[in-house]
């Protein structure tokens, strides 16, 4: 039943012969079991998603003040942020995605660290290395960049195999293992990488197990023209973009927190779980594709969805919310055959066809 059929319920109230016996109140067991029978879809609207709606605006706002459009991609960071993921970004260089992940850390008031991947780069200057203390005669860690809350790694596929081999444990399973000993990550930790298209220059493809560990992958693409002009006017006569430090830290580790536990309360219905699992599982028998999306697949669309909708004010999911994330959670997962490659097919367009032609539950 829809929410607007429960509301005309309410109003036209009970009819004539049951209005005596509706105003007695049933025994306190039966009205224990009444709830327990009562669907779930009657549950929605009764959950407090203020916090969630006020934090995503104040980034919004913050992100603003020097970012022109591209209000996806802050939707979706947040997202991935709010669902305790990890995010990927993609696109040619120069189209703000290290500055957008550096603006969304200084909106967050807790820890960042920034590391530039290098064809030099080894897995120690990424996690820390132990080292031997003359004075005391004993061994101690020294924890590398990778120990902090908002990680950017910026040109993640410019490093070779064995240094993005380094994030698996610590993307996964929030702690990192050196020489026997294991340190686990503080809350949030959260890791925002950028690479470029590989086709370009001096590019190394990340391992299909290292792309299953992000959350998203965003394709970022050029602003438009209204777009470019207001760049150019917004930074006409602030070369060194100090309107950089306008943006201000409105969101708390607590706060995130908080968001995240009531992101996990937002319900979705059996119909749309099953939906995402169809979803998911023609990605693994479609003939367009050489390698579908795993299981960790089908979770990321569910928390996903549960963090758009809490997003825009509501305490259940549609299938409108399965639909808008199931490109930037797939994309990165799914392979194109080479017969489909050569004719210039994309993912996109595979996963497009698969959504049409599956039915949307009502």
């Amino acid at each position: 039943m829809s929410i607007d059929e429960i509301n005309e319920n309410e109003e036209t109230g009970p009819e004539a012969g049951q209005e005596e016996e509706q105003s007695v109140p049933p025994p306190p067991d039966e009205q224990e079991s009444r709830e327990g029978e009562e669907p779930e879809e009657w549950r929605r609207n009764r959950l407090n998603l203020a916090k969630v709606n006020i934090a995503a605006n104040r980034i919004r706002e913050e992100l603003g003040k020097v970012i022109i459009g591209q209000e996806e991609l802050m939707d979706l960071l947040l997202a991935g942020l709010l669902c305790g993921g990890h995010v990927l970004l993609e696109g040619v260089p120069g189209i703000a995605k290290t500055l957008t992940a550096k603006l969304m850390a200084r909106t967050l008031d807790v820890g960042f660290s920034r590391i530039q991947f290098t064809p030099d780069l080894m897995p120690s200057d990424v996690l820390g290395t132990t080292v031997f203390n003359m004075k005391t005669s004993e061994f101690s860690f020294n924890a590398g960049p990778i120990f902090s809350n908002i990680i950017l790694i910026d040109e993640i596929n410019r490093a070779p195999a064995k240094t993005q081999a380094a994030l698996f444990e610590v993307m996964e399973e929030y702690q990192v293992t050196v020489d026997g000993e294991t340190y686990p990550m503080s809350f949030p930790f959260f890791v925002i990488a950028t690479q470029n298209p590989i086709e370009q220059e001096g590019t190394y493809k990340l391992p299909e197990a290292q792309l299953d560990r992000f959350l998203i992958k965003i394709n970022l693409r050029y602003p438009s023209l209204d777009e470019e002009k207001a760049i150019l006017r917004r930074f006409r006569s602030d070369f060194k973009m100090a309107q950089r430090t306008e943006v201000k830290a409105v969101f708390t580790a607590e706060e995130i927190q908080e968001c995240q536990a009531l992101i996990e309360q937002v319900l979705i219905r059996e119909e749309l779980l099953d939906y995402i699992a169809h979803i998911v599982h023609d990605t693994r028998n479609n003939g367009d594709l050489f390698l579908g999306a795993s299981p960790r697949a089908s979770l990321a669309i569910m928390k996903m969805a549960k963090a758009v909708a809490a997003m825009n004010g509501r305490d259940f999911v549609t299938p409108d919310d399965v639909q808008y994330v199931a490109y930037p959670v797939l994309n990165h997962r799914i392979i194109l055959t080479p017969e489909r490659e050569m004719e210039g097919y994309t993912t996109e367009d595979v996963i497009r066809s698969i959504i049409q032609k599956i039915e949307v539950p009502r």
